[in-house]
Parts: C-alpha cells; sequence; structure tokens
C-alpha cells in the first residue's frame, strides 16, 4: 500500500504529467526530493484541522518549517491544485493565513475580504472550492483588532459615518451585533464583536440551502476561528 506520506506529491505529479500527456512511473520516482511532503496530506476534515492546528503551534513557537516554497514545489502546482483546506478570512495586512498556519503554496484555499463577511462573490469562491478542488474544511476566521467590525461597532455606537462602500460592509457585519452589549468596556466589547461576527458569517453560510445540506451530509465541515494578534494562537470556536 502506498504511504500516505506521499500521496498528495503522487497525485500533484499524475495531474500535472497527465495534463502534458507523459506517463507517470520512473520519472516520477526521480522527482527532487525537496518536494516530499514532511506530514500526511489529510483524508478528512478532521485531520485537516489537526493540520492546521499543528502549524498554528509551530507558528506561535516561532519554529515554521517554511514547506512548500522552493521551485521544485511550486513546479508541481502549474497545471493542478489540490489545497487541504479552506480558509475565510479577513484582507487585514496582518493577518496571512499561510504564514499564520506555516504552509506553503498549493496548500490552502484562501479568501479573504474586509471583515471576513460573506458577499456573493465569496459564495461563489466556496462553492468552487467545495464542487471542483473537494475541500472538507472549511475555517472562516476573524481576527483581534479587526477594522472592518470596529467601524460598525463605532457606527452602532453613533460615533461616526464611513464612505459609502465601507458603509456596505458595515451593513453586513451589524446584524451580527445587534444583540451586544454596547456599554461593555471597549476592549471588551470588541472581542465579543469578534467573535459574533465569525458566528454570523457562519449562520449565513448556513443559510444557504447547498451549504446546509453539505454539512448535513458531511461532505464538509463548517468552523469558526479567531486569531490574536498580540500571541500568535488561532482559537477554535465550538
Amino acid at each position: 500500500m502506498t504511504s500516505p506520506l506521499f500521496s498528495r506529491r503522487q497525485w500533484l505529479l499524475s495531474a500535472g504529467y497527465a495534463s502534458l500527456g507523459i506517463a507517470t512511473g520512473s520519472t516520477a520516482e526521480t522527482i527532487n526530493s525537496e518536494v516530499i511532503d514532511t506530514e500526511p496530506y489529510p483524508s478528512n476534515a478532521n485531520e485537516a484541522l489537526v493540520r492546521l492546528k499543528n502549524g498554528n503551534q509551530r507558528f506561535m513557537d516561532e519554529q515554521p518549517r517554511h514547506t512548500h516554497e522552493k521551485s521544485s514545489w511550486r513546479s508541481l502546482l502549474v497545471e493542478s491544485q489540490k489545497p487541504f483546506a479552506t480558509v475565510v478570512g479577513c484582507s487585514d495586512s496582518r493577518v496571512p493565513p499561510e504564514l499564520i498556519f506555516d504552509v506553503g503554496f498549493g496548500d490552502l484555499f484562501t479568501i479573504r475580504l474586509a471583515g471576513n463577511i460573506i458577499a456573493e462573490d465569496v459564495i461563489g469562491s466556496l462553492q468552487y472550492a467545495v464542487a471542483h478542488l473537494h475541500t472538507q474544511l472549511i475555517v472562516v476566521m476573524g481576527h483581534e483588532g479587526c477594522g472592518a467590525v470596529a467601524a460598525t461597532i463605532e457606527e452602532m455606537l453613533h460615533k461616526t459615518k464611513e464612505p459609502k462602500h465601507i458603509e456596505s460592509l458595515i451593513k453586513s457585519i451589524k446584524p451580527g451585533l445587534k444583540k451586544l452589549d454596547l456599554k461593555l468596556e471597549h476592549d471588551t466589547l470588541m472581542h465579543a464583536a469578534v467573535e459574533a461576527n465569525v458566528r454570523w458569517s457562519i449562520r449565513e453560510l448556513l443559510a444557504l440551502p447547498e451549504a446546509k445540506l453539505a454539512v448535513q451530509e458531511k461532505r464538509i465541515t463548517l468552523i469558526g476561528a479567531v486569531y490574536e494578534l498580540n500571541t500568535g494562537r488561532v482559537r477554535f470556536l465550538d
């Protein structure tokens, strides 16, 4: 039986060679050893989540592996890709999922939009990830200190008015924060608002018939998370 340690490499090699009309076999066996995975390719959503958690722990410990960055690995991704998870995150420059989870090229299908909101194009990207790339794990990841969430809180407190297109972001975020106690101390309120926004994004996804059915049939696992800027930790929500 083929070791799972090499399954992803072999899949990429086979896909790449097939697209070029080249037979696999000895050619694949002589590929540079630098492209070999150091971790097994996840076979399900639970294994994918463990890989994300392990990568985040390395990131926090300042012991990243920096795998899947060299040209020998990138060359395998020219014709095809097989990311093991999809991450819906914020556009914030301080929150790059690939660094936070210590992964490289081709490992994650990443969708980023300010406030990690569920806009129409986000839904389309998610459908592509599930239907064509077959990622079984979807993580909606917000982060502490999110500017889009902060702008929403400020407007709810009647302290500011944002330009037109930022207002459209606020309109998407505001329904998920309506149950918050706006009298809370600012840091406490922001902490609660960031988590509430992630949960709202998940709720919006589950309101889609296709997404609800995929979760019910266990074709995908949908989970929320919050990234802590000061510690580097990703806190996964129940």
